[in-house]
């Protein structure tokens, strides 16, 4: 089976921020880490070179396939900011908050924004808490 190439680095996530040359792009990611922080209850880890990620979780598809992943998490690029969630925006509370939430734009579990200044700021957090907890709800953690 591969290895997985997004695990976690040792990469400090304040360096990895400071490298944000947009002053703009760079307060947006410090406020993910604020709002992600605040939601998860778990410090920032650089999950590969670029993806901010909170909480892990371990999944096992059908397939055999299986791996760990933070349980929510974001990268900015030149263009947007991409935040990892939990896949799926079908329903019908989340397309509320989605017609909510401002500019952006949607792939399987991504939510894509250009800045945090075109989103709602209570409807951002609260798509980001619904994840959270869908991934938890998904993959509970085994009794220790």
């Amino acid at each position: 089976m591969a290895e997985l190439k997004t695990r976690p680095t040792d990469v400090a996530v304040r360096d990895h921020l400071a490298a944000i040359d947009d002053d703009d792009r760079r307060a947006d990611c410090e406020a993910l880490v604020e709002l992600m922080t605040r939601v998860t209850g778990h410090q920032p880890v650089m999950w590969g070179p670029s993806i901010v990620g909170f909480d892990r979780y371990h999944y096992r598809y059908a397939s055999g396939h299986e791996g760990d992943a933070a349980v929510v998490g974001f990268a900015s690029g030149k263009r947007q900011i991409t935040l990892y969630l939990a896949p799926g925006f079908e329903g019908d509370a989340t397309r509320g908050l989605l017609a909510r939430l401002g500019k952006h734009k949607t792939g399987k579990g991504c939510l894509y924004l250009k800045r945090l200044s075109d989103v709602d700021p209570e409807a951002l957090e609260e798509l980001v808490r619904g994840s959270v907890a869908e991934i938890r709800r998904r993959y509970p953690r085994p009794e220790a």
